[in-house]
């Protein structure tokens, strides 16, 4: 196969709800910051830009102003043909208040979380936990995030921290919820779920319902420094990859990262290093059957 007939979607992480400006600078806070940091990321080659909302004073946000905000300061920046990818993953947040701002905004993609775990972050230096909580993403959870998106005409990408979370896809697509072309996630690197080894990319890949040659589109997640060797990978496996200040603040030198935009051009270097491409946001849109917009994400009809 060419590289022409194996375009490969990387989607960026643009800030997570962890990390803050003490451990990087770079990471947006404000609605003008996430467009300029989506603006570096989608000139190197990202063409989904996965959002959790910030205030800005940086804290965590679940408030539809919030993403409503964000969203337009990066169509704004970037253009509509853009991926908008919002996540519903929460610990002590009501589901009803993450479907609130799903329904009024209607993203393109919502990632969804594939089944409840312990999660945490463990610091062999200290010899103690940086944090830990229980995530709770039940079958009720997943049923009822998913009936929503169903019903909004959005795209759920299901985000799997170990081998059981590909396998609980199942009864999900027996009941109907869920259709190809899937959009899957291979998340690795987070103390509780599945070790972040690339033989471990290739075992989760293998499992996944109605695989590539169906229809099935998946991605690797690498969290921390071990992203580099995951990416590798899964790229080399015929997966897409996800980069950002989320999921990692380290350049593979060491080197921390001056915006998501050096995460996304390694990302891309290491595409075209094994023989393929980078995506059109046409083609990434036909990949994860995407429809065209209709609707701006602001809640007005799209002009």
């Amino acid at each position: 196969m060419s590289s022409f007939d194996d375009p490969v979607i990387i989607s960026c992480s643009i800030s997570g709800v962890i990390a803050n400006r003490d451990q990087c600078p770079a990471i947006p806070y404000t609605p003008e910051e996430y467009a300029a940091e989506a603006r570096r990321a989608v000139d190197e080659g990202a063409t989904q830009i996965h959002i959790h909302a910030r205030k800005p004073d940086g804290t965590p946000s679940f408030e539809v102003e919030d993403f409503r905000a964000i969203t337009q300061a990066i169509i704004d920046e970037v253009g509509d043909e853009v991926i908008i990818n919002y996540s519903t993953g929460a610990i002590g947040i009501p589901v009803e208040k993450r479907i609130a701002y799903l329904r009024e905004l209607t993203p393109d993609v919502a990632a969804l979380n594939m089944g409840s775990m312990n999660y945490a972050k463990y610091s062999c230096r200290r010899r103690d936990f940086v944090f830990k909580a229980v995530f709770e993403n039940s079958f009720d959870t997943i049923i009822e995030l998913l009936t929503a998106m169903k019903e909004l005409g959005i795209k759920p990408e299901h985000e799997c921290f170990d081998a059981g979370h590909v396998a609980s896809l199942d009864p999900l697509i027996d009941m109907g919820l869920i259709s190809a072309p899937h959009q899957v996630s291979l998340v690795m690197g987070v103390v509780g779920g599945i070790r972040p080894t690339p033989r471990n990319v290739e075992l989760m890949a293998e499992q996944i319902p109605d695989g590539p040659e169906r229809g099935a589109n998946w991605q690797v997640i690498g969290i921390s420094r071990d992203q580099w060797k995951l990416l590798a990978a899964g790229l080399a496996l015929g997966g897409n990859v996800r980069a950002g200040l989320e999921d990692n603040l380290y350049l593979p030198n060491g080197e921390m990262a001056r915006s998501n935009g050096d995460l996304i051009a390694k990302a891309r270097q290491m595409a075209e290093d094994v023989g393929r491409r980078v995506a059109t946001f046409a083609e990434a849109r036909e990949l994860l059957g995407l429809a065209p917009r209709t609707r701006a994400l602001t809640g007005s009809p799209a002009s």
